[in-house]
C-alpha cells in the first residue's frame, strides 16, 4: 500500500536543497514529480526525487537545471552523477536525497515507485 500526500514544494519537512531540486524540475517541465520519504523504511538515503522527461534532451536539461539550482541556492553538489551520457536515466546523489530523472520507458521498467511502495509519497505539480 502506498502513502500519498500532495504537498506543496515549500513543505517544511523537506530540506532547502530538496525543495530547490523540485523547483528546478518543475521549471524544466518535468512530469510525474514524486518525492519518496525513505527515512522510516530503511533506505540508504532520506528521500528519492523521481521525475520523468519526455526525451533525452529534456532529461539532460532537467538534470542540469537541478544541479545548477541546488548549487546556487545551497552550494550543495552531487557526490555521484550517473547516466548523463545515456540520458535514459540520470541519477544525482546528494547523500541525503537522490534525484532520478527518467525517460517514460526507463521509469516504467525500473518502477522505483513500486519498489519503494511502503515509503510515504509526496506528489508535486509539473
Amino acid at each position: 500500500m502506498t502513502n500519498t500526500d500532495t504537498a506543496p514544494a515549500t513543505s517544511p519537512r523537506l530540506t532547502k536543497a530538496l525543495r530547490a531540486a523540485i523547483s528546478a524540475a518543475q521549471g524544466r517541465q518535468a512530469q510525474e514529480i514524486v518525492v519518496l520519504d525513505l527515512k522510516k523504511v530503511g533506505g540508504f538515503t532520506d528521500y528519492f526525487l523521481i521525475c520523468t522527461g519526455q526525451n533525452s534532451k529534456q532529461i539532460g536539461a532537467i538534470a542540469d537545471a537541478i544541479e545548477a539550482v541546488v548549487k546556487e541556492k545551497t552550494d550543495d553538489r552531487p557526490t555521484i552523477i550517473e547516466g548523463r551520457d545515456r540520458t535514459e536515466w540520470v541519477l544525482l546523489d546528494y547523500f541525503t536525497f537522490v534525484v532520478h530523472v527518467f525517460s517514460r520507458e526507463a521509469r516504467a521498467f525500473y518502477d522505483l515507485d513500486r519498489l519503494w511502495g511502503n515509503a510515504k509519497r509526496h506528489e508535486f505539480d509539473s
